[in-house]
């Protein structure tokens, strides 16, 4: 029997969930939920049956509804924190009480994640069994998985379809695609491509890339500040660019070879990104690898991969995860719900909100 869009969105309490899981193969599994979500209801749930659903990995979005047993869901942004839920309920992949403002309607944030996984459901459970993996992973090892991920998503036919459904549109070229500056030991990287929004390109990633890896050899600096030109940091990667390499291994290697977030990770002086306007795709991804980040109330936050049949390829698996943890990662993506600056700060994907961050 196929369970739909109507009934998936009905929580299961945590043990009928758990006997359900365990009395199907992963096959069947797909045959039952043709929505690949599973909500759980964790009013009355035991931590053990918890514990159970989740150490058995299926291939569903696992998403906990209600406040549960095994202590607080919400408080201080990134895992392990002393607001953080009991190991149980947070081996969730995502929990609402966590990612919903007080009085926030619960149903129709559960119907929201069903119609989404619905329309996207490769790249969702490919997205939740990433965040799984990469939470025990470091950030290079991390890095690879997502670029394995996200290359076996752009062969998909979602992917595909989306590719086929957008207009085609010429790619700007930009001059000078990233001014550097240097004030004392401190170097200044500034995106500058203000006419496409600070779209990141192979250019830009390839200027970005070489002052990076030239100021990790320079001994001289102590702090690397990023900052972008016009009115929005970054609107993510360009899209004239989707769907361009004619070989997916190959573009793998490059993915993995040249990566701005990798380069972050080594470069070894403090690294600060301050952040405006929109802040989309590889535009949250990149500067959330930095050691501290500094936001303007004007600040919006997107992770917009899933609707493209993909997950996030600049990194944001690993950077926007170890900020925020996986469980409010897997919400903004599986949404595509835009953070306002009270909202990043609070979760800790930005570390200060200041009326004019430093350019």
């Amino acid at each position: 029997m196929a369970v739909d869009a109507a009934l998936s969105a009905q929580a299961l309490p945590a043990g009928a969930a758990l006997d359900l899981v365990r009395s199907l193969s992963p096959a069947d599994l797909a045959d039952v939920f043709r929505v690949p979500i599973l909500l759980v209801d964790l009013a009355d749930a035991r931590h053990a049956e918890v514990e159970a659903l989740v150490a058995r990995r299926p291939p569903l979005v696992l998403v906990g509804v209600g406040p549960g047993t095994d202590g607080p869901t919400a408080g201080p942004a990134g895992p392990g924190g002393p607001g953080s839920p009991r190991p149980a309920v947070a081996g969730l992949d995502v929990l609402l009480p966590e990612v919903l403002a007080p009085g926030a309607d619960v149903d129709a944030a559960a119907g929201a994640l069903v119609r989404a996984v619905g329309e996207h459901p490769e790249a969702a459970v490919a997205l939740v069994g990433l965040l799984r993996m990469s939470e025990r992973l470091g950030p290079l090892d991390g890095l690879v998985a997502e670029s394995l991920a996200y290359s076996t998503l752009l062969a998909g036919a979602d992917f595909g379809r989306w590719l086929a459904a957008r207009p085609q549109r010429g790619h700007r070229f930009s001059a000078q695609p990233l001014l550097t500056r240097r004030d004392g030991d401190r170097l200044v990287l500034t995106f500058n491509r203000p006419e496409a929004r600070n779209a990141f390109d192979t250019a830009t990633r390839d200027a970005f890339i070489a002052a990076l890896r030239a100021a990790s050899a320079d001994g001289s600096l102590t702090e690397v500040a990023l900052t972008a030109a016009g009115p929005a940091f970054g609107a993510g990667g360009d899209l004239t660019q989707f769907g361009t390499a004619p070989d997916l291994a190959a573009a793998h290697l490059v993915r993995t070879g040249a990566s701005a977030g990798a380069e972050i990770v080594r470069c070894p002086h403090r690294v600060v990104a301050y952040l405006h306007g929109a802040c989309v795709g590889a535009g949250i991804e990149i500067p959330a690898f930095a050691d501290r980040v500094v936001a303007g109330p004007d600040l919006a936050v997107q992770l917009p991969e899933l609707g493209l049949g993909l997950v996030p390829g600049a990194g944001g698996t690993v950077s926007v995860t170890r900020r925020i943890g996986r469980r409010r990662t897997a919400w903004m993506v599986l949404t595509g719900t835009f953070l306002d600056a009270p909202t990043a700060l609070r979760w800790g994907l930005v570390d200060e909100v200041v009326a004019s961050p430093g350019r």
